[in-house]
């Protein structure tokens, strides 16, 4: 409420300003200035909207809190092309009394913009750029102000000289623009009105720099921006205590703005403010990574809700009868209930068979577990339940596994097609095997759920002797699978499912729907445990396995010629094997410490046209990326370039500095750099050498052979 107001505030002084024709001009003059002495057709170049202030006058920035922000109106030619106003770290604003009024600048003031002209611009002509200016100052009174500002340049062939005046002003502005910098990492908390912003420095420890005082304003309005900030420091780290404006979205996903520093954020001064847009974490988690960690003795006695090693295992087999209602058991439970449709009419013997070896194939996953829990804690490893979903191998290729029964229940291709031609005994054998699978399938996707009852009893069996550890997973299986032995053992219970029918088909291709949900929400798990581009690769990879197994169930089926069924075995093989090399996920922290022999993986800095200047003053090799999330080629050759150990390793082994332009989101000064190079899409790549004035420039498509020969200089 409080900025729809304000907008309509500054509105009616904007509509004002008509009535009063120059009433403003006096506090705040404005005029537009070039960076460049000329224009060079097709070659974008910056502008400024320059606003002189009467002392103690103001104007506003993006946000302004109260108050309006400056704008521009562009009357140009056809063909030319302007970006938005690029604006300058901001001040906070107060009256006389000492009261916060806004945001915005004082003094002489430049709000660049980047023009880009057509490329047919002849020499030798001069244009005129003309736009309208509204903007609104302050001092104790506020009064709009509107300009009309133009600015004539003559056109030329050749690169245009910096403007004799204003070349370097705005030059410098644009330098100190805020942005983010690698030096320095953001995060951020919000629980409630409660907002915690905090900044570290990238080297964990007290930087040599001190920044000294800071201030957070928000680009959106989200954090109010008239209360008090509340900064602590300790060591490298800085923490901001903001309040949420009354008006801002309860559900906002992100904290964007500009922490200015009073002594900059740079030992230079070229980096007044630093930029933020980083995703709100969630506060349980935050909270969970401050809080100490206490261990628990080896010797410790069972939850004191158990009492007893027998409330344990009553405990345990409740949380164990209750799994089977939770939602990542669910897929699980169709696959079963289908098996025992299948089965209704079936003698009983082997009705009981199946619920046994069901159990069994419960059991024997439920002791290997509490094994394998035993033998890694005996080490020193403290293991949570559900550990096997931390790591990402291990959920991709559950995933896989379950988009594969999901396909198979869909009718897509059918298992065991090659048992009808053989005897009854190895049909049984095959559904015995079947049922023990499925037993151990229903372990694996349940032990991630903590159904109530279930934690005190995992809490226990992680603390007592092995043996009483043993006892509370076996208390777990059998409460898992006891539904399935009732049915198995009380005829009674079967004969209650309908018949078999038609109807059976529709049935399974209707439980297949809950398993590609299951499979949606471990690739939900993936997003947090891959790489953004690893992260691409792994949903690429669902398709091409999906094809596989569909090639199989095509060329597989029923009645199919023996060279029929080859190819479609081949084929599964081959391009399964292709999908799971092309999505198999490497962790997001895998990079980290590589394992023996293998290279680093390249860390990539943000670019900034400083940055390079910065490397290039220090005689580093640079290799900058320009790409976009949405340019399928630039993450095929990520894909295939920085995947190669040789060209990883000759990277680190030469100190080759790698920048990453991004240019997902519009950017003027990417668009700027591309247009320089008379470009004007990704992916666009480039090697600068020491000695060299203009980098070395690579193909759209790249091999790890072309990268090295480019940088070997073949």
């Amino acid at each position: 409420m409080t900025l729809r107001l304000t907008a309509l505030f500054g509105v009616l002084l904007v509509a004002l300003a008509s009535a009063v024709p120059g009433a403003a001009q006096t506090q705040v003059r404005a005029s537009l200035v070039a960076a460049e002495a000329s224009v060079q057709p097709g070659r974008p170049f910056a502008v400024a909207l320059r606003l002189q202030h009467k002392e103690h006058w103001h104007t506003y920035w993006i946000n302004p809190g109260t108050g309006l922000a400056t704008s521009l109106a562009w009357k140009l030619p056809a063909g030319w092309k302007t970006g938005e106003i690029l604006w300058p770290a901001p001040m906070v604003l107060r009256d006389k009394k000492g009261n916060v009024v806004g945001n915005g600048y004082e003094d002489d003031l430049l709000l660049p913009v980047m023009i880009t002209p057509p490329a047919d611009l002849k020499p030798g002509t001069r244009v005129e750029l003309k736009a309208t200016a509204d903007w609104l100052m302050c001092e104790d009174v506020c009064i709009p102000g509107n300009a009309e500002v133009s600015l004539s340049l003559p056109v030329a062939a050749e690169a245009p000289a910096p403007a004799p005046e204003w070349g370097t002003r705005i030059g410098a502005v644009l330098a100190r623009m805020p942005r983010p910098d690698a030096a320095w990492t953001a995060s951020a908390v919000r629980a409630g009105t409660d907002v915690t912003l905090t900044i570290r420095s990238a080297a964990g420890a007290a930087p040599a720099h001190e920044p000294g005082a800071l201030h957070f304003f928000a680009a959106d309005g989200l954090v109010a921006y008239d209360l008090p900030q509340v900064l602590s420091t300790e060591g490298g780290v800085y923490t901001l205590k903001l309040k949420a404006d009354a008006s801002a979205p309860a559900d906002a996903k992100r904290l964007v703005g500009v922490v200015t520093a009073a002594n900059g954020w740079k030992a230079d001064g070229t980096l007044p403010g630093l930029g933020v847009d980083v995703a709100f974490a969630a506060v349980q988690a935050a909270s969970a990574a401050k809080a100490p960690v206490t261990p628990t003795p080896s010797n410790a006695a069972p939850a004191a809700a158990a009492g007893s090693l027998a409330g344990t295992l009553l405990l345990a087999f409740l949380g164990g009868l209750i799994l089977n209602l939770m939602p990542c058991v669910f897929p699980v439970l169709g696959i079963k209930i289908l098996g025992f449709v299948n089965q209704a009419g079936h003698q009983r013997g082997r009705i009981v068979a199946h619920g046994l070896v069901f159990t069994g194939g419960v059991l024997a996953s439920f002791w290997l577990l509490a094994g394998a829990l035993a033998v890694l804690r005996a080490g020193g490893d403290q293991l949570g339940w559900g550990f096997q979903l931390q790591s990402a191998p291990f959920v991709y290729g559950l995933a896989v596994l379950l988009l594969v029964f999901g396909m198979n229940m869909s009718g897509v291709f059918e298992f065991g097609l090659s048992a009808t031609a053989v005897g009854g005994e190895l049909q049984m054998k095959s559904g015995y095997a079947g049922s023990f699978f499925t037993g151990v399938l229903a372990t694996v996707v349940a032990t991630p759920c903590s159904a109530p009852f279930l934690a005190p009893a995992l809490g226990a069996a992680l603390a007592v002797p092995p043996l009483e550890s043993f006892a509370i997973f076996t208390s777990i299986a059998v409460g898992l699978s006891t539904p399935y032995l009732t049915l198995s053992i009380f005829p009674d219970a079967v004969k209650v499912l309908p018949r078999p029918g038609a109807w059976m088909e529709t049935f399974k291709q209707f439980m297949a729907f809950p398993l590609y949900g299951t499979v949606g929400y471990l690739v939900w798990v993936l997003a947090a445990q891959t790489s953004e581009e690893g992260f691409l690769w792994t949903l690429l990879s669902l398709p091409v396995i999906a094809l596989a197994v569909w090639i199989y169930g095509r060329w597989n089926a029923p009645g199919a010629s023996a060279g029929r069924a080859r190819f479609g075995v081949v084929g599964l093989v081959v391009v399964g094997a292709a999908g799971l090399w092309l999505g198999w996920p490497r962790p997001v922290n895998a990079t980290a410490t590589p394992a023996s022999g293998q290279p680093p993986a390249a860390v990539w800095d943000a670019w900034s046209p400083e940055a390079v200047a910065k490397l290039r003053a220090e005689g580093r090799v640079i290799y900058v990326d320009f790409t976009a999330r949405w340019c399928a080629t630039c993450q095929t050759n990520k894909k295939i370039v920085f995947a190669s150990d040789e060209v990883l390793r000759y990277f680190a082994e030469n100190r080759i500095a790698t920048l990453r332009a991004d240019w997902t989101n519009k950017d003027p000064r990417i668009t700027a750099e591309l247009a320089r190079f008379q470009r004007s899409a990704v992916p666009f790549n480039v090697i600068w050498k020491p000695g060299r004035e203009e980098p070395v420039i690579l193909p759209e498509l790249l091999t790890p052979g072309i990268v090295l020969d480019a940088l070997r200089g073949k």
